[in-house]
């Protein structure tokens, strides 16, 4: 439109630049928009990265509290246990020793425990003649001795538990 002061020409030349100008711009306007979502989501990718980075190895404020309540294991341990194993036939007689300890989840387990110890000691013994030098043959089979002598453990002192049966020595002569 023309001012007072322009003459209808010019007022024409100027719409026609106008025109042109926004035509020039709206592409780069398009550009820089497409252009700064881009980069805006470049930023929330990485921060959603970061953030999970940041849980998953273990910094955020509950650790912290977490660490001071991790309750450390108790061991007891148990009497030296020296059990004929069972022979078939007229093998020689052969002798298991072995030394236990019992890992307790906490110290009120060891008061339950320290009462009953004879009684723990005597399954153990009678459990243990009944083997066979061949039940205790490599790894699987020392396995299935604790793995067995821990639920014997267990079934005597329920309802509370052990995390397990340790072996410190074992002998077969």
């Amino acid at each position: 439109m023309a001012t007072k002061n322009e003459t209808p020409a010019e007022a024409e030349t100027e719409d026609a630049e106008g025109q042109d100008g926004k035509n020039a711009a709206a592409p780069k306007r398009r550009f820089s928009l497409k252009l700064i979502l881009i980069a805006v989501g470049g930023v929330v990718g990485l921060a959603a990265l970061g953030g999970g980075g940041y849980f998953f190895f273990g910094h955020h404020g509950s650790s912290a509290a977490a660490a001071t309540q991790v309750k450390l294991p108790v061991f007891v341990d148990m009497p030296d246990v020296l059990v004929n194993l069972s022979s078939s036939g007229g093998d020689r007689t052969q002798y298991l020793k072995v030394k236990i300890a019992l890992e307790l989840p906490d110290e009120a387990v060891s008061a339950q425990i320290q009462p009953i110890m004879p009684r723990l000691l005597d399954t153990f013994q009678t459990y243990l003649r009944e083997l066979r030098p061949t039940d205790l043959d490599g790894s699987a089979g020392l396995y299935r001795l604790k793995e067995e002598l821990t639920r014997r453990v267990n079934a005597s002192i329920a309802p509370n538990r052990i995390n397990a049966v340790l072996f410190k020595e074992i002998v077969v002569q």
